[in-house]
């Protein structure tokens, strides 16, 4: 007998073979992280089941496999050698293996050698990430396979990890989009993650396999591969199991005793030497004071059969929840409910309201206001009165308990929003952007891998005597420390304690990013259904050395603030829905693209009972209304209209192609402009899109490089494909020296992506690339250093046309730039006779492009404020003294626009900011520091492949709201 034993992250695969290498016995199960139990308890089972010999060939493999079979003197095969193993006995044709497990995914290239790719820092794509998605879908994922099955159209939905995802997913749900259609674009995002987080620029030719659970039990998944990358592949008998088959195969080499070994499986002690932090609570007296301490703080619910007269309604119609709250004339409550929205938070909000009409005829509900992401649709389908944005209904809320409160943080589901208050107003605005590990669903997956509800799970940490000390990381290193620190002898009390605070460090450290205690203020309010847990709220006042204040409703703040909003503004008479219109209340979803503008955006039409309709997925205006408004002025829409006019003229010299990205998007005038003048024509490559990104997306070596640059394999590819031989993308160390900063390099990416592009698109072998090195901000040096690069492809280019070209194309630079700086002056004049805010949106030359900046210069204009950008105002300001080394051009212009706007009291700066772009590490802190000594409002955006703007209208509705106030 041969026993292969694969310890996964979740799950533990057992095969046996006999002599003749048939299979007679398998076994497929979860874990829970209970390994040794687990394991114990697998090899009795076979033990019974196949009458083993006293001696077996044992091999373990796996995740999670290595310490354990170490501690247990059981040999260990490495996971991706045994895989190896089992593929070559198994199925020699294969070219490439594609392996997605619980928490691992792996690209194995098995022609020409073998090469691995595996996951490190992110689990987005494996089979954790399915469930989470699954979760929010309330379903199964056998269910969300069954429903993409019949899918009508793809969501673009972010790839990168499941917080991302969430931020795509959740909207859509809110806003009516098909679970159908959901469910299949999940898998496609599953696609693009493998593809873009571990092929890394090589392509998946010739026969591919898949191993693993997600591949094995979802078959759209697989179709989702197929169809991406244009093959059929296999999903082999045995799937689940080959790398417990490659261990089974390996385990030739050494005999061991069975009944030995799991004596000494069940006798292995841990040392119970791991990291950990002081207990939460020392005692049940200190523990029961704290309690009364809290429950001090509370709302009074009143009987609603007792209550005639006037109540007021607010709902909050949160990313994965919905709350709403009915309040009486003293502000008491006489309705609540905290429920999931299942993807459908117009029937819950609907089952809610009959229900209450039905049972309390005596109430009259007189006012209603809606905040949170379903705000919109809530507000169309049901007529509320008024919409709000979160953080004004979480404030209105805190007051009612702390007038005089000053710090005020929430921490949902999936987010977490923090805001100081200073002098009445919200003064300064916190959101999670990249991660969600400070947040309750951070806990929540964590109980549902060990087995508790979140609940038990959360209980078990009040009295951990040790609890582990995690840190503030990511979700997927946190899963290695705690199984670390599990096999070092930690208690599931211990890690609860453990978790528990390491939200609290997450969300201090990580997204408000405190420097010190006393900068939050004396009278903090904590908000949000994480704070519910004792143990979460114990490590918050632990963290912080001081008490806050937490509501008896702290899961219910946006809903009561809001239903507070709608009693201080109460009209004469409601616009909500009556009972008698709720009768015939009816909700149709149907999704179209749009083509009204070059966006063709994908929208979900939702239409209600007497044809009222609210239409969502729209970056602009266009689809919701064509009346007349205000002037909605943007210098971002006049930079593309400009960089459109730019269009190929024949030449004699034939065509040349430049990519529309990074640097281009301000360099173009002057490269077209030259490139015509020497008689070519010049092809610029399409508009970013989509389809453009995923076009060259199997060759982008890195998925931590920003969005942007990742959109240059697509462009170049589109490029090749229309037949173009020659492309013109230099690299560039400087830019040109506008006497803003100690120097005026380009950030590491837009200087050198071209030798990327180089190195890893095997079709530009093919074509005349030229990407040499060169500078404009030199003029002389420039015209010799480009007269001998063209000179190599284009024999009969002369000296006196290369200095009649760039004489001109200097020309047209300078003048484009002036332009734009005459138009921008253009947008503050009006602004200023109009008495309209001005938001600086500023970021990269390449933020113009939509695709990017996924129309925030739309939204920032549709909540009334003017938008220009930072170079408009960047050369007002003479070079000034920065706290960090100010050498890189855009930076330069970032610093001088924040300083700029430091005495103009309606101009307010916006920093749009890529993931992955390192260097904005450094401008983000001093463009807030800079802000802030000048009295200013810090507002930064990140951006990439998210698509959804909903944590975007948060912050920029609150900017707008505090700068009303």
């Amino acid at each position: 007998m041969r026993i292969g034993i694969d310890v996964g992250s979740t799950t533990l695969k057992c095969i046996v073979l006999d002599e003749y290498d048939n299979i007679v016995f398998s076994s497929y199960e979860r874990h829970y992280s209970q390994i040794t139990k687990k394991t114990k308890e697998l090899l009795e089972r076979i033990m019974e089941e196949c009458q083993c010999d006293e001696y077996v060939n044992l091999s373990i493999s796996g995740s999670a496999g290595m310490g354990f079979a170490d501690r247990c003197k059981i040999p260990f095969v490495q996971e991706v050698y045994a895989t190896r193993i089992a593929v070559g006995k198994l199925m020699p044709e294969a070219d490439v293996v594609i392996e997605l497990g619980g928490e691992d995914a792996k690209i194995l290239f098995l022609t020409n050698g073998l090469e691995v790719r595996m996951n490190g820092s992110c689990a987005g794509g494996t089979g954790a990430f399915i469930d989470q998605m699954a979760t929010l879908l309330n379903i199964t994922p056998g269910q969300m396979n069954d429903l993409a099955k019949s899918y009508d159209k793809l969501y673009t939905i972010a790839s990168r990890c499941g917080v991302f995802a969430k931020s795509d997913v959740q909207p859509l749900l809110n806003q009516g989009a098909k679970k159908n259609d959901v469910a299949a674009s999940i898998f496609y995002a599953v696609v693009n993650q493998t593809i873009a987080g571990l092929a890394q620029g090589r392509e998946l030719l010739g026969n591919v396999v898949y191993l693993g659970g997600p591949l094995t039990f979802l078959s759209e998944l697989r179709k989702s591969f197929d169809r991406t990358l244009n093959t059929e592949g296999i999903c082999p008998e045995y799937s689940l199991y080959f790398v417990a088959l490659g261990a089974a195969f390996m385990s030739e080499s050494q005999k061991i005793n069975l009944e030995s070994t799991i004596s000494m499986i069940e006798n292995q002690n841990s040392d119970g030497d791991f990291a950990h932090t002081s207990p939460l609570f020392h005692s049940v007296e200190e523990y029961n004071n704290f309690i009364s301490r809290h429950n001090a703080e509370k709302v009074i619910y009143s009987n609603p059969n007792e209550y005639n007269g006037n109540a007021y309604i607010g709902i909050d119609a949160g990313s994965t929840t919905i709350k709403m709250v009915i309040i009486d004339d003293k502000e008491n409550i006489l309705n609540s409910v905290y429920l999931l929205n299942k993807g459908n938070p117009v029937s819950i909000v609907k089952d809610f309201l009959q229900d209450f009409y039905n049972k309390f005829p005596n109430i009259i509900i007189s006012s209603s206001t809606v905040t949170g992401y379903g705000e919109e649709i809530i507000k169309n389908a049901f007529q509320i009165d008024y919409g709000i944005v979160e953080t004004i209904a979480h404030f209105t809320g805190a007051k009612k308990f702390r007038p005089n409160v000053d710090f005020i943080i929430d921490i949902g589901g999936q987010d977490i929003k923090c805001f100081k208050i200073k002098n009445g107003v919200i003064d300064n605005i916190f959101l999670n952007e990249a991660c969600s590990s400070g947040c309750g669903s951070f806990l929540q997956t964590f109980a549902g891998a060990l087995n508790y509800t979140i609940e038990d799970f959360a209980n078990l940490g009040n009295f951990a005597s040790n609890p582990v000390d995690l840190g503030s990381r990511c979700t997927v290193f946190m899963n290695s420390s705690v199984k670390q620190a599990q096999k070092d002898g930690a208690t599931i009390e211990d890690i609860s304690a453990g978790l528990s605070a390491s939200v609290v460090k997450n969300a201090l450290y990580k997204v408000i990013r405190v420097t010190s205690r006393e900068a939050l203020g004396k009278n903090i309010v904590v908000q949000g259904g994480t704070f519910l847990n004792n143990a979460v709220l114990r490590a918050f006042e632990m963290e912080l050395e001081q008490e806050v204040i937490r509501p008896n409703i702290a899961g219910l703040m946006g809903a009561y603030g809001a239903a507070l909003y709608a009693k201080s503004n109460a009209k004469d008479i409601s616009t909500i829905l009556t009972k008698d219109k709720l009768k015939s209340f009816s909700h149709e979803v149907q999704g179209t693209t749009c083509g009204l503008c070059s966006n063709n955006c994908r929208l979900t039409i939702n239409t209600f009972d007497d044809g009222r309709k609210f239409i969502s997925g729209n970056r602009c205006e266009k689809p919701l209304s064509k009346k007349e408004g205000k002037k909605q002025l943007s210098i971002y829409d006049y930079k593309i209209k400009l960089l459109n006019n730019y269009q190929s003229i024949k030449g004699k010299r034939g065509k040349i192609g430049i990519p529309m990205v990074l640097n281009m998007y301000e360099l173009l005038p002057f490269w077209h402009k030259f490139f015509t003048e020497l008689g070519f024509e010049v092809i610029i490559s399409p508009k970013s899109n989509r389809d453009l990104y995923l076009k060259g997306q199997h060759t982008i070596p890195s998925d931590t490089i920003c969005y942007p640059a990742k959109l240059v394999h697509g462009h170049i590819e589109s490029l090749i494909d229309s037949g173009i031989n020659n492309i013109f993308y230099p690299c560039m160390s400087y830019n040109l020296d506008e006497g803003l900063g100690n120097n005026h390099y380009n950030c590491p990416v837009v200087a050198y992506y071209p030798e990327v592009i180089n190195a890893n698109i095997p079709q530009i072998k093919n074509i005349n690339f030229i990407y040499d090195y060169i500078g404009l901000h030199r003029p002389k040096d420039f015209i010799k250093k480009i007269y001998g690069i063209l000179g190599r492809s284009f024999k009969d280019i002369t000296l006196d046309e290369i200095k009649l070209a760039s004489s001109k194309a200097y020309e047209e630079y300078y003048s484009y730039l002036e332009r734009v700086q005459t138009m921008g002056k253009h947008y503050i004049d009006y602004a200023n006779k109009n008495n309209l805010p001005i938001i600086v949106l500023a970021g990269r030359p390449y933020h113009v492009d939509p695709e990017i900046n996924n129309g925030i210069d739309k939204l920032i204009c549709q909540l009334g404020a003017v938008v220009i950008s930072e170079d408009v105002i960047s050369g007002n300001i003479s070079k000034f003294p920065t706290s960090v080394l100010n050498q890189w051009t855009y930076h330069a212009r970032l610093y001088a626009a924040a300083k700029y706007i430091g005495d103009k009291d309606n101009m307010n700066l916006v920093q749009l900011v890529s993931f992955g772009c390192g260097l904005d590490a450094v401008t983000t802190d001093e463009v807030s520091e800079i802000l802030e000594n000048e009295g200013k409002i810090y507002t930064q955006i990140k951006i990439d492949e998210i698509t959804n703007l909903g944590a975007v209208k948060i912050r920029l509705r609150s900017l707008m709201e505090t700068l009303n106030q």
